[in-house]
């Protein structure tokens, strides 16, 4: 019979209301907290970089397809929120133009050159980060907060100090450091926004954190059994880095075993860096070498496909 038919169409067979734009849209929702802390903190310079960079990261890509004749596609917000990630992971005292520069490398170098959106084999705002590091070392660490130089957590840690911000203080953003990392209230709140609106899920961020926190207790800066992980995690680029760049839908695994193999490995990376290397941040260089990883643990923590036989 007629009505028994079925209807041969093309995949993609499961469709979604959700959009580029509709999941883009949510992480700058997310982001808002963050960023409101920033400037709270650090005034009118933390706005000033967050301007220039959106600015910088949207104009890279508008004109790069526009030379190269293809479908500008700006209004996916994608470059928006690279743009907030660059300067959301930079001094407040950086130069601006040293953030146009960190715009136009993760625009063009890191995303555009691969092939856009969903083709990067790298977090594009990590490796502005880690390119304006390498270029601008001095600038990148010197840290100011109320016009004043001082020095992050972090940093008091790898140099042996014990006079370090309270915990609450810490917790809630009135100390030193990048522009995003400084509140992990705000960035508690934006992971809380992106588990409600199911724009990731909570392996990654979980995994990669609690990590830390279990190596940074047991593997103490000064010995066994030495560290304080409540406070490692407060500090840093750890929140921002594991919600907002780790998961990251092209350089994160598809699986949820290969995003806990990930996230566990991200964290033994940034673990490692902090105690052991001359950086005392470790966050961003950490997931950027798990990025490179992601193809491999793909495709060994593959799914088994449904009435696949030997």
């Amino acid at each position: 019979m007629a009505e028994n038919l079925y209807t041969v169409s093309s995949s993609p067979h499961i469709r979604s209301k959700d959009t580029i734009q509709s999941v883009m849209r949510d992480v700058i929702i997310a982001l808002i907290p963050a960023m409101i802390a920033g400037i709270v903190v650090f005034k009118t310079e933390a706005l000033i970089l967050l301007i220039v960079s959106i600015t910088s990261c949207v104009v890279s890509e508008w004109a790069w397809q526009r030379l190269t004749k293809r479908p500008i596609k700006v209004l996916d917000l994608s470059a928006v929120i690279t743009g907030i990630l660059i300067a959301l992971n930079v001094p407040p005292s950086l130069p601006p133009w040293m953030v146009v520069i960190g715009g136009v490398f993760a625009m063009i170098i890191v995303k555009a050159l691969f092939g856009g959106l969903g083709q990067n084999i790298v977090n594009p705002a990590l490796a502005a980060r880690a390119f304006l590091v390498a270029s601008y070392p001095v600038a990148m660490t010197t840290w100011t907060l109320d016009g004043v130089s001082t020095a992050t957590p972090l940093g008091i840690l790898k140099e042996g100090g014990e006079v370090l911000p309270g915990l609450m203080n810490v917790f809630l953003g009135n100390i030193g450091g990048c522009i995003g990392e400084t509140s992990a209230l705000a960035l508690l709140i934006g992971f809380v926004y992106l588990l409600y609106r199911k724009v990731i899920s909570w392996h990654i961020p979980v995994y990669y954190i609690g990590t830390v926190f279990v190596l940074s207790t047991f593997m103490g800066r000064n010995g066994f059994m030495t560290g304080n992980g409540l406070y490692e995690i407060m500090i840093g680029g750890l929140m921002i880095g594991a919600i907002f760049m780790a998961t990251d839908y092209t350089t994160s695994p598809m699986t949820t075993n290969g995003k806990i193999i990930f996230a566990i490995g991200c964290g033994v990376l940034t673990s490692i860096i902090r105690t052991f290397g001359g950086y005392p941040e470790g966050v961003s260089y950490s997931i950027l070498i798990m990025n490179l990883f992601v193809p491999l643990i793909d495709r060994y923590v593959a799914p088994r496909v449904f009435g696949e036989v030997k």
